[in-house]
């Protein structure tokens, strides 16, 4: 089946091909998300939102780009929304302790991407941490293109950049992060 049939399917409200796009491209959903939220019950709900939004709004899809485009930049924009709330409910949390006393308060955890291999792990628990502290865009260029391996064309279209800005993106976060984690290495010699 080619994309149009996929989406002529998709606007029918048809089931089969709503779970065939689900399994075709959940798992570089989640993995998408999972870089940029670095905590998987968090990945995992947003590869769900990401979903339910496709089905929801495939209608309005205008298809100025590829498919697979418009729902990772669901994907990219549903992620931001987390992290923003996360954001905001630490403030809250700072000033009103009292306001949401139930909730875990400890972010001190290392995030541990589950395709690091075991010697590897602390080494990327300190890069993903120092990824997580990079301005928002720089942090979603350099996780598209240097840990997702994304092409530089697909990143442009999903962070809505031309290519000149996106490499100066992921070059400005090359810089930041070798500042970030020279310190680190250097403890490592």
């Amino acid at each position: 089946m080619n994309e149009q049939e996929l989406i002529q399917q998709l606007r029918q409200g048809n089931e089969p091909a709503f779970r065939w796009l689900v399994e075709t491209y959940r798992n570089r959903v989640y993995n998408t998300v999972l870089n940029i939220l670095q905590d998987d019950k968090e990945a995992e709900d947003t590869t769900q939102d990401t979903f339910i939004q496709v089905f929801e709004s495939v209608n309005s899809f205008k298809e100025e780009s590829a498919l697979s485009t418009w729902i990772y930049r669901i994907a990219v924009r549903k992620a931001l929304d987390k992290i923003r709330r996360r954001k905001t409910r630490q403030k809250l949390r700072q000033f009103l302790p009292w306001w949401m006393p139930g909730e875990n308060t400890s972010t001190s955890e290392p995030f541990h991407h589950p395709g690091i291999l075991i010697e590897n792990k602390e080494k990327a628990a300190a890069l993903f941490k120092a990824i997580q502290s990079l301005p928002e865009k720089q942090q979603l260029a350099f996780t598209l293109i240097k840990v997702q391996g994304m092409n530089y064309e697909d990143a442009c279209l999903i962070l809505q950049q031309n290519v000149k800005a996106v490499e100066s993106l992921v070059s400005r976060a090359k810089v930041n992060l070798q500042k970030q984690l020279e310190g680190y290495y250097k403890t490592l010699k």
